[in-house]
């Protein structure tokens, strides 16, 4: 028995074929990845040629209106504005812009090395500064890591308080279960990604699609980079915009983490079902065969050998 469980652990029983779990996952992994490739490639490469002959035009059209310079100089202070961006200084502003390094922003960004999101836009160029990164994020990565958990953990635990509360008057557990979890969803998605790209939008100059995309990619902890808060010269930020937008992505990265719990679960329970089924079959496949095997035994005098008839 103990042989069958291991085995409908490590295959996907469909019908009499067996399909093994990791030759499946690593099969969906891979054709999920050139999926994605090839939909990306049709979606942004002639976006890609456009922008590029776009900028050609633009850099003909700069040397055409300012004739004193000449294509070498301008290449120069192209490579000039790149090395600015890649050090966090917006080009497009002047000295008096906010700092990347205030305390705010510093703090924003020490939320982005610990909970590995990384947008790209900012990173230390002191050598101390990536030293110290470099522990920092070392010693920070698995202490959110347990935060995180520990935060999950504390909020299931309120769930499930809930949940205690709402059957002392309702006698339904599973209804009960499932409205929880419902209105847990549905609270977390309105007060994690819905609302806050309201405030992005009104704060930022974004339209709700584009601070909708951000949320997502921020709480996903993909974090490309392509759209940050608080980067834009020509607004004036409140000092603790981006503290506030810090702790923003710890609980709501937290939502997520319960929010992946909940769903681990019911695909664990689902799979725990599968195997009690496929266990409960094999059990009676094996009772009818030995039934059978006794009754043939039987009927030929315990020999189990069929016996000819007399002519």
């Amino acid at each position: 028995m103990a042989g069958h469980k291991r085995l409908n652990m490590s295959y996907l029983k469909v019908g009499r074929l067996e399909v093994s779990w990791s030759a499946l996952l690593i099969l969906s992994y891979v054709v999920y990845l050139f999926v994605g490739a090839a939909v990306f490639q049709a979606l942004e490469k002639q976006a890609e040629n456009d922008t590029r002959k776009q900028f050609q035009v633009d850099k003909l059209v700069f040397l055409r209106n300012y004739t004193c310079l000449d294509v070498e100089a301008l290449e120069r202070f192209v490579e000039v504005i790149m090395d600015a961006w890649e050090k966090g200084v917006n080009p497009s502003g002047n000295s008096t812009n906010p700092s990347n390094w205030d305390f705010s922003s510093s703090f924003f960004f020490a939320g982005t090395v610990i909970t590995t999101i990384g947008y790209g836009n900012l990173s230390p160029s002191t050598i101390s500064g990536q030293i110290f990164c470099v522990f920092y994020a070392l010693f920070g990565i698995p202490l959110n890591v347990v935060f995180l958990n520990h935060l999950g953990k504390v909020l299931t635990v309120h769930l499930g308080r809930l949940d205690q509360r709402i059957l002392t008057l309702v006698k339904h557990r599973q209804a009960i279960k499932i409205l929880t979890n419902s209105i847990f969803l549905m609270s977390g998605t309105l007060l994690f990604l819905i609302l806050p790209p309201v405030l992005f939008s009104f704060v930022e100059g974004w339209t709700y699609g584009q601070g909708f995309y951000y949320a997502f990619i921020t709480l996903s902890t993909i974090g490309f980079g392509d759209y940050v808060i608080g980067t834009n010269p020509r607004n004036q930020y409140i000092s603790i915009y981006r503290g506030l937008a810090a702790l923003w992505i710890i609980f709501g990265l937290a939502w997520l983490a319960v929010l992946f719990n909940l769903g681990a679960g019911v695909v664990e329970k689902v799979a725990e079902m599968r195997r009690r089924r496929d266990s409960i079959e094999e059990d009676k496949t094996t009772e009818e065969d030995l039934d059978q095997g006794a009754s043939q035994y039987s009927d030929y005098g315990g020999t189990g050998l069929t016996v000819a008839p007399q002519p």
